[in-house]
């Protein structure tokens, strides 16, 4: 099935029926597959993600440690990411989707390797390959949910998805920092192992079309290196400055991602359970999945899914995460910092999916992966940094961690007032849709209601 939902067969989602969540699910089997394999995998992400941040807290003591696994957990998606879009829009990206979760479910087996702080190093290491993985997969699922839901169904199909995402890191951090702090990291290790095993199942039964749109393909070393295509999508992207600022949404989050690694320090040294870290993580990173939930599903209730509207949304949003988690700077205890948290990723998550959204409408098929890819190195770029920033300034300016929450919470507002400015300019012009270049029918090259208004 190939969904209309495409750039230049897209139709404003106010002249449409709403489309519930379980007839989504009932009537969609490509995307119910999917979904399915997303949830497994993503329950098992997170029993690992628990796991490896209290693996280091423990044979390091260390937050610079941690700082380098979120780095390691972002920067290789960088590395990859030009290439990978390049492949996401050339391949069969189910196949390529299968072989990825494959390929990670193995390596993630040899964290069982790692017992003693002269090992610390594999654990870098084979996250750092599994991630490479994960910047193929991912482009490639978020490409092809557009050729599998209808324009109707995108939306739903996307809060869905974050929502479960929110959920599994609720979840699967919950019960991953209990199953840890009980039964050791090892089984933590290995449910993830499996979630990646049962993914490439469930992909594998899903019926549709799985090869991008066919474009011409030029010829000569540079095509055969993707530089062709990857000057191709840097020249979609800059005759498009609408889609370029879509783009820039997540990265603007990145700016100060480090508050991911406040979260793991905040429940070590903050707010700790017992005698471990494990619990205490698993709190705040579950406070962090109801939130992320919540929001898109309950801002899609209360605004309905126009591109003007979703686009209007994103700019609060930014104020939002801002300041709740500069509330988490003062929080009394471990419950407060939590709903702070939950608070802060509701607005988050706004930002996540809607942006998505806008640019999964705008972009046609034969670009999507390259954009897709290009913005999730940037985000990871930024996220990298922040990350590398947050640790230095925990470990060797003596900061505190309450300073930190603090001072990332403000740097939040920094892309929301960019935001409302590139918003005010984008309703004072209405930029004329330049040429489509000669390997996309100008058919789909079509714009968002937001542009004209």
């Amino acid at each position: 099935m190939t969904g209309p939902a495409q750039a230049g067969l897209y139709t404003s989602p106010a002249a449409q029926p709403a489309v519930s969540y379980l007839s989504l699910l009932r009537t969609n089997r490509n995307f119910r597959l999917l979904y399915m394999g997303q949830t497994i995998s993503q329950l098992g992400d997170w029993f690992n993600a628990v796991a490896v941040f209290a693996l280091l807290l423990d044979l390091t003591g260390s937050a610079t440690a941690v700082a380098w696994m979120l780095i390691v957990q972002f920067l290789p998606v960088a590395v990859v990411g030009p290439l990978a879009g390049v492949v996401v829009d050339r391949v069969n990206r189910r196949r390529l989707m299968i072989v990825t979760d494959l390929v990670r479910g193995c390596l993630v087996l040899v964290l069982l390797v790692v017992r003693r702080p002269d090992q610390v190093w594999i654990a870098y290491v084979v996250m750092a390959f599994i991630v490479g993985a994960q910047g193929f997969f991912e482009p490639a699922r978020t490409a092809t949910i557009p050729n599998v839901t209808s324009a109707e169904q995108l939306m739903p199909a996307n809060a869905l998805s974050s929502a479960t995402w929110s959920a599994m890191l609720a979840l699967g951090a919950s019960i991953g920092g209990l199953v840890t702090a009980v039964a050791g990291r090892n089984i933590a290790f290995i449910v993830n192992a499996a979630s990646f095993i049962a993914s490439a199942f469930f992909i594998a039964r899903t019926r549709y079309d799985a090869r991008p749109v066919a474009s011409p393909r030029p010829t000569g070393l540079l095509a055969l290196m993707g530089i062709t295509d990857l000057i191709e999508g840097v020249r979609y992207v800059r005759q498009r400055p609408h889609v370029a600022a879509l783009m820039l949404v997540k990265a603007g989050w990145g700016l100060a991602g480090g508050v991911l690694l406040l979260l793991t320090i905040f429940g070590q040294r903050v707010f700790p359970v017992g005698d471990g870290s494990a619990a205490g993580i698993g709190v705040l990173y579950g406070a962090r999945g109801v939130g992320a939930g919540l929001g898109p599903i309950a801002m899609r209730w209360l605004l309905g899914q126009q591109p003007r509207r979703l686009r209007s949304s994103i700019g609060p949003a930014y104020f939002v995460v801002g300041v709740f988690y500069m509330a988490l700077a003062v929080a009394p205890t471990l419950w407060v910092a939590a709903l702070c948290v939950l608070l802060a990723h509701f607005g988050g998550s706004i930002l996540w999916v809607f942006s998505t959204v806008l640019l999964q409408l705008e972009v046609p098929d034969c670009f999507r992966g390259r954009v897709f890819a290009t913005e999730l190195a940037l985000v990871t770029l930024m996220s990298s940094a922040s990350s590398y920033w947050t640790g230095h300034q925990l470990d060797r300016a003596g900061w505190s961690p309450r300073a930190l929450a603090f001072t990332l919470g403000g740097m939040f507002c920094v892309p929301g007032v960019l935001w409302l400015m590139i918003q005010a300019r984008w309703k004072e012009t209405a930029p004329a849709a330049p040429p489509p270049p000669a390997t996309t029918p100008a058919a789909e090259d079509g714009l968002l209601e937001s542009r004209v208004g």
